[in-house]
């Protein structure tokens, strides 16, 4: 079990400037969605491929809110792994970071991306499914 992850030092930032781009509110909401969107790309990672933790911190609580049982069982699925598996935390940072990643160069593809019409375009490509 966990209660903090800590996204890379360059995501720190990465958080900050794409919440302000798409006026999320919350900075829970772009690590939601670049969380989301990292799954939905299909990518695995090996437990081992943990980056650094300079960055922003989350708490379980903050970044999940109530939906911790629901990201857990898509993380645990897409890894064919249990609940208790001690990984388990450091998946969800390495999805974390690699989504703000994912985010971060479709943004500088397309500097005029207008939030809700990029969320829109992955709703549309399956991220729905995922959330």
């Amino acid at each position: 079990m966990f209660t903090q992850i800590k996204t890379t030092a360059k995501n720190k930032e990465a958080v900050t400037v794409l919440t302000r781009k798409f006026a999320l509110g919350a900075e829970n909401v772009i690590g939601r969605i670049a969380i989301a969107y990292s799954l939905q790309s299909g990518v695995k990672f090996s437990p081992l491929d943990v980056k650094d933790s300079g960055g922003k911190e989350y708490s379980k609580g903050v970044l999940f809110g109530n939906l911790y049982p629901v990201y857990a069982a898509i993380m645990c699925k897409h890894y064919n792994i249990k609940m208790s598996d001690k990984d388990l935390p450091r998946y969800f940072k390495m999805h974390l970071d690699d989504g703000l990643e994912r985010i971060m160069a479709d943004v500088k593809d397309n500097p005029n991306l207008v939030g809700f019409d990029y969320l829109f375009d992955k709703i549309e490509f399956g991220l729905g499914q995922i959330c």
